[in-house]
């Protein structure tokens, strides 16, 4: 699967299966569901799901949260296009 058949796939009720969890939360966002999203990652301890939770705090507006989950998951910078870094966020985390 690549980014463009990934971002197809949200036309689907559900994302496709075996879909790892900080994929599955971006999936769930491009859908239109925060919380979902969210929810999925909000105790993930890994620095994928800490990446997808700064995202997510960061798209909700709360900067602060976000900056400190960027620091968790190693990174010192973003995208400063929420789209591009949806999209560098999803490339990165598909199989290759």
């Amino acid at each position: 699967m690549n980014t463009n058949q990934f971002r197809e796939s949200v036309k689907h009720e559900f994302p496709p299966e075996g879909l790892p969890v900080p994929l599955a939360a971006l999936w769930w966002d491009a859908k239109g569901d925060w919380t979902q999203a969210h929810e999925m990652v909000d105790e993930l301890e890994t620095n994928e799901g800490m990446a997808v939770h700064a995202y997510l705090h960061r798209k909700e507006g709360s900067l602060t949260n976000a900056d400190y989950w960027y620091a968790r998951a190693g990174r010192k910078f973003h995208r400063p296009v929420l789209e591009e870094e949806w999209q560098a966020l999803v490339a990165g985390l598909l199989p290759k």
